[in-house]
């Protein structure tokens, strides 16, 4: 027989039910997508360039965040968190990890389309992997920091997940949180608005639009905006008073990331969606140039 634990303080049976749900829609949607993203790259001969190892260190993130989601979905329908004290360190390290490198890979593919589109050159084995790498040791510093006492990871209000706890709102967090949105949000997001604000302009001299050139960073704002005005105001007020499930929606649109960054920067990528064709049916693409277009 199964063990009925009692429901977290705040919440119904229903919107337990309905956020257990939403989570793991979204990790398997996610996951599936970004999945298929990866496999391509390594199947498709056409797809394995240095532009394009950008978009997969992108779908290697995202697919971290939907295991991130898929355990928090699971915990959720147990109505109890599973996996200890020790677990919950670990789940919200992973999950900033993956989080933080997406978004930080997602401003690498914006500076390589800017030079792309707008200096004409072209991106190096070398450079590519070197940005890769950057992105992700880069993650793992600002990740590793809640471990070592600068910030804390804990339970979200459903108490089925964990993340960067920002209940207390003291010294410690509020340090953490200013050095953490500055430079993996903010210098992230200007870089974006910059590199697409130059591709804009280029493509309004041509006449020729490639892509839209707003979606990227669109995209970051959506996903990302909710839950980092809600740090940023539980650094000024005490956030205990929202009700729980309040608190829950910014984690469950952040979430959705993963489905949206494979339909921009792989589904919505000309070149990489012809690669995924290929691999799904077999019919050979034509070769054409990796641009990273983006409808």
């Amino acid at each position: 027989m199964v063990t009925a634990y009692p429901l977290p303080e705040g919440f119904t049976e229903l919107e337990v039910f309905a956020i257990g749900t939403a989570l793991l829609v979204e990790a398997l949607l996610g996951f599936c997508l970004n999945g298929l993203t990866i496999i391509s790259f390594r199947k498709i001969k056409e797809l394995r360039t240095p532009s394009n190892l950008l978009v997969l260190s992108i779908a290697l993130a995202d697919c971290g965040i939907c295991i991130n989601a898929f355990i928090a979905a699971f915990s959720s329908f147990l109505r109890y968190w599973p996996y200890g004290s020790d677990g919950c360190q670990i789940h919200g390290f992973q999950g900033f990890l993956t989080a933080l490198a997406s978004i930080s890979s997602s401003a690498a593919v914006a500076w390589d389309r800017y030079h792309h589109y707008c200096t004409r050159s072209k991106m190096q084995w070398s450079t590519a992997v070197c940005m890769m790498v950057f992105a992700w040791l880069f993650a793992a510093f600002w990740s590793v920091m809640p471990l070592l006492g600068w910030g804390e990871y804990d339970y979200e209000p459903l108490r089925t997940c964990c993340t960067l706890d920002y209940s207390k709102g003291d010294r410690n967090y509020i340090t953490f949180l200013f050095a953490l949105s500055i430079f993996n949000f903010m210098i992230p997001g200007f870089i974006m608005l910059t590199a697409y604000q130059s591709i804009h302009q280029k493509f309004k001299k041509s006449g020729h639009y490639k892509f839209n050139t707003g979606l990227p960073l669109k995209t970051l704002v959506i996903c990302w905006g909710p839950y980092s005005l809600l740090c940023f105001y539980a650094a000024v007020e005490n956030v205990m008073f929202i009700s729980p499930k309040y608190r829950m929606i910014p984690a469950i649109i952040a979430k959705a990331a993963p489905t949206v960054d494979a339909f921009v920067y792989a589904l919505g990528n000309e070149n990489y969606r012809g690669g995924i064709w290929q691999f799904l049916t077999g019919q050979k693409i034509e070769k054409a140039e990796v641009d990273n277009k983006t409808k």
